[in-house]
């Protein structure tokens, strides 16, 4: 009989996102001055700044529930937009959302010096953009919150997400929360899968769950 090599079954993008995230975590609980002076997003006009922290301040975390929280998300939301958009897209979608979200932070420290030498850390603004892109997947997919125990369906609970957003940044509530951040990543999110929507039905593609 020929031999027939079996093709490689390959780990989901959203599972190697969440090992390297935990890894980066425990480097930092072990090193946190190291890390987080070189790693954390930095405001570009300051001397800590490095040109790489846009790219590695999205694997930082300021704790384990932050981490924790985080990769819950990701692994909710993450896997299941990766089946539709496929590996290479969703990374796309991801490294987007965060660059998105480091934009937004940066432009509020531009108009708030005070703030320039505070470091942001998470991966937040890529999982509010995961978020937006489900609800935008699955509009009708119900949803249980943890906290209240309440269920909605995708669309009104990205609706509801971003609403808060917009008043804790207006009103200033939860100090130490980049939610710039999260409402730049989930703008990424929106005007990707929009895009990539509008090319396959100008395309005349099929997609179902679009």
């Amino acid at each position: 009989m020929p031999y027939v090599q079996e093709e490689r079954r390959q780990l989901p993008v959203t599972v190697h996102l969440i090992i390297i995230n935990v890894i980066v975590f425990l480097a930092t609980r072990a090193n946190p001055d190291f890390m987080y002076n070189n790693f954390a997003l930095f405001y570009p006009a300051t001397p800590w700044f490095k040109i790489w922290q846009p790219l590695t301040y999205m694997f930082m975390h300021g704790g384990f529930w932050h981490l924790f929280f985080n990769m819950y998300s990701l692994y909710i939301f993450g896997m299941a937009v990766e089946r539709i958009t496929g590996r290479n897209r969703f990374m796309i979608l991801y490294f987007l959302c965060g660059f998105g979200a480091a934009a937004a932070q940066l432009g509020v420290q531009a108009l708030m010096p005070a703030i320039q030498a505070v470091p942001t850390v998470g991966a937040s603004g890529c999982i509010y953009g995961v978020i937006i892109a489900f609800a935008m997947i699955f509009p009708e997919a119900k949803l249980t919150l943890i906290f209240p125990p309440v269920t909605l369906s995708a669309k009104w609970m990205a609706v509801i997400f971003i609403g808060l957003e917009i008043l804790f940044s207006i009103t200033g509530t939860q100090a130490g929360v980049a939610h710039m951040a999260h409402l730049g990543g989930a703008l990424v999110g929106f005007l990707l899968i929009w895009w990539w929507y509008k090319r396959r039905k100008n395309n005349n593609h099929s997609y179902v769950h679009y």
